[in-house]
């Protein structure tokens, strides 16, 4: 399941892009925090542990223990990172205020394990095709990562998500008969025959 991390917030007053530009030259984090019925709060958090929280966690969608100076702690949900456009990094961070009855929706990463029968028999070529599933669950239901075993499958079967052994509190968000993984029939390659010209005659003008 996924832990919970600790992260420091401030509250900020400065809005405006140029303002908030400034903050980040600052090494801040500009933020939101919203949710169970409170006012929107105006956040700023240290970017450079929000990036380490970032780095060593398997998704964006993680849950915090927001302690926000002068307020208290709040258990929230990272529902959202902005990302500059040429650079990656984090510009904006929206956080949504739970407790540990309300459901959330995230996106977990989906890994095959295994190596299927289809294709040390058969040649096949496994096509891996979600390879992150959005859930809803209660926060302390929520898996780090989520895998599915592919050992069994044929050339020209699918993994279905109704397949996915999800864990208990887990739901999948997408219909049961979308493919998650197939297992494509082998490529041939067809090998084109070029006839050299023939050679010229002897002796014959050209």
């Amino acid at each position: 399941m996924s832990k919970k991390t600790n992260l420091k917030a401030a509250l900020r007053n400065r809005t405006g892009s140029g303002r908030l530009n400034q903050m980040r030259k600052e090494g801040w984090l500009p933020s939101v925090m919203y949710g169970m019925g409170q006012a929107n709060q105006n956040l700023k958090v240290d970017a450079r542990a929000f990036n380490d929280v970032l780095a060593h966690s398997s998704s964006e969608n993680i849950l915090i223990n927001l302690d926000i100076e002068g307020v208290g702690t709040s258990l929230a949900f990272l529902q959202a990172v902005q990302h500059d456009g040429i650079t990656g990094a984090a510009i904006h961070a929206d956080f949504r205020a739970i407790d540990e009855n309300t459901e959330i929706t995230a996106h977990v990463p989906l890994h095959l394990v295994g190596e299927p029968v289809g294709v040390k028999n058969g040649g096949g070529l496994l096509e891996h095709n979600v390879h992150s599933l959005e859930i809803r669950c209660l926060p302390n239901d929520l898996p780090d990562t989520l895998s599915a075993d592919v050992t069994h499958l044929q050339v020209g079967d699918s993994l279905h998500i109704s397949e996915l052994p999800l864990p208990a509190g887990v739901k999948a968000t997408h219909a049961g008969e979308v493919v998650v993984a197939h297992l494509a029939k082998p490529r041939v390659v067809e090998e084109v025959v070029v006839e050299a010209a023939p050679a010229p005659a002897k002796g014959k003008k050209k």
